[in-house]
């Protein structure tokens, strides 16, 4: 009788931690690879944009309409999409981490300050974007530095069908696990304040994207999906214009066109940017790093949204 009693009450409490957990991360992991396909076009723009050099004084691109262009003329529409593959196996462990962490984070932190997650103060919110954004360094890394050297593939070959060569795998094992995590420092000067930005940012334009669209309301409810969405968004594009200086000294870094002599490192790489390109260079590729961004986050936490929702958690 007292086991029946307790097993029909675990049944109304819902599923356990372990499994909530897990459901958590998979969900984090479909948001991002649905995102990640999407916009991946203009993240090979903004790539190729960060890692010109001048030749003679002019640089290959005029800009991010004419890089497109260039790009489907001498590579064809596939060259849009190099290094996808291996960008959805990295970013399939990448989201699930950094939204996970980030909602275990922020209920965790909730739950000591004794009110709800959507309420949670602005710097407890930091506190947990933060956190999240260090966490998935581990796995955002790996997969950064072999979608830059795949995307920039033709460019540092000087020819597509060189570039065509180039897989995945042939990176991996050249690099090796050390050469993986080239330009760690420079990932986390770019992942850990974007977090921290966005995250606080994400659930305060929600509510008042929340207030906006249901006038009348609890102003202190959680937000609808679509609230989700347009917070997520604006929130993605002011955290992503304001890290792109440390995300085009990570580019450099990472790529494979390396100067001569290398860089020596993440201050060494930014001195260097400064003498020969001026301050402006440090954000070469911000509009199609906003354009791919902050969609990419609005429909990965749409997502989120909604299987917490459908789930009735």
């Amino acid at each position: 009788m007292l086991a029946g009693e307790a097993a029909g009450a675990a049944r109304l409490e819902g599923p356990s931690a372990g499994v909530r957990l897990a459901a958590k991360l998979g969900n984090g992991a479909v948001a991002g690879v649905a995102g990640v396909s999407v916009i991946f076009p203009l993240d090979m723009v903004k790539t190729r944009l960060q890692n010109q050099k001048a030749v003679q004084g002019r640089l290959p691109y005029a800009g991010g309409v004419d890089c497109f262009r260039q790009i489907v003329r001498g590579e064809g529409v596939r060259g849009l999409y190099r290094g996808l593959v291996p960008n959805l196996m990295g970013v399939t462990p990448e989201k699930a981490i950094k939204l996970a962490v980030n909602d275990v984070m922020r209920g965790a932190l909730a739950q000591r300050a004794g009110t709800r997650p959507e309420a949670l103060p602005v710097a407890h919110g930091a506190l947990a974007g933060a956190t999240a954004g260090l966490c998935q360094v581990i796995a955002t890394n790996p997969m950064e530095i072999v979608k830059i050297r795949m995307q920039i593939a033709a460019t540092a070959s000087g020819s597509a069908a060189a570039a065509g060569g180039v897989s995945a795998m042939g990176i991996v094992r050249s690099l090796g696990v050390r050469g993986l995590y080239r330009g760690t420092a420079a990932t986390l000067l770019r992942d850990v304040p974007f977090s921290l930005l966005f995250f606080p940012l994400q659930a305060l334009f929600a509510q008042q994207a929340h207030a906006r669209l249901h006038a009348g309301g609890d102003p202190a409810a959680k937000p609808s999906t679509l609230s989700v969405l347009a917070g997520s968004t604006v929130a993605g594009v002011v955290a992503a214009a304001s890290v792109t200086p440390a995300d085009v000294i990570k580019t450099r870094l990472q790529s494979s066109s390396q100067p001569s002599p290398p860089y020596r490192g993440l201050r060494d790489c930014a001195a260097r940017i400064m003498a020969a390109e001026g301050p402006r260079a440090f954000f070469k590729g911000v509009v199609p790093r906003c354009l791919t961004t902050a969609p990419l986050f609005g429909i990965a936490l749409m997502m989120y949204d909604l299987q917490q929702k459908v789930l009735g958690w």
